[in-house]
Formats: structure tokens, sequence, C-alpha cells
């Protein structure tokens, strides 16, 4: 794990928990006419969601909020911090801006240039 303090621990635990909770809200404004649906219709209504849910930012929000989750899970378990490509720390600075961050800005960078279609550019 990188060098945190325990202030920056806690900070990046705060920013983590702040991230995920804004993407909840985000995700249930988008699907705010879903409240009336009950279980049973829930598949029925994922079968034919409405043209004006935008299913593909949804999508990318709930992939960011699984990245939250396995980032709170390193941080409880040490291991949080470092770049999954080359294993140097990503920085505090980086990590506090965007938390979900899974690779320093280097190999970001040379990420997003390999596979553009898959990244959604985070530096």
């Amino acid at each position: 794990m990188a060098n945190f303090t325990e202030d920056q621990l806690t900070q990046l635990k705060v920013a983590l928990h702040k991230r995920y909770l804004d993407l909840q809200e985000d995700i249930r404004s988008e699907l705010a006419h879903t409240k009336d649906i009950r279980d049973f219709d829930l598949v029925e209504y994922l079968n034919n969601i409405p043209d004006d849910v935008d299913t593909a930012l949804v999508d990318r929000q709930i992939n960011e909020m699984r990245e939250l989750e396995m980032s709170l899970k390193y941080l409880s378990e040490l291991e949080f911090g470092d770049c999954i490509d080359c294993g140097n720390a990503i920085g505090f600075e980086r990590l506090l801006a965007h938390p979900s961050a899974q690779r320093c800005i280097e190999c970001q960078s040379r990420y997003e240039k390999s596979f553009p279609q898959e990244s959604n550019p985070s530096l």
C-alpha cells in the first residue's frame, strides 16, 4: 500500500464514501420514475426501459460504484493506492480527486491511448 498518513487515509475514505453516495443519488435521479415499481414488475420494467433513461450513463455509474466498493475493500485491507499496472503509488491528490482511480496518471494515459473505446478519460 502507498504510504498515507492516518489523516490522508481518513480523507480518502470520506472521499470514497461521498462519491459512492453521489453516484447513488445520480442513479436514483435518473431512474426517479421507477419508485412506484414493485419488485415483481421490475423485470418487466428493465426489459422495457423508457427512452428518457440514459442507460449508458447509469451503466458507467454502476461500474464506478463497483470500483469504489473495491477501493473501500482495499483500503480496509491496507492494499489501497498502488497502480494496478506498474505497482507504484497512485498519489494522494489523484485519489482524493478521483477516489476510484486504479492507475497512476502515466499508466492511465497509456491505457486510454491503447484502449480508447473502453476508457472514459479520468485524468
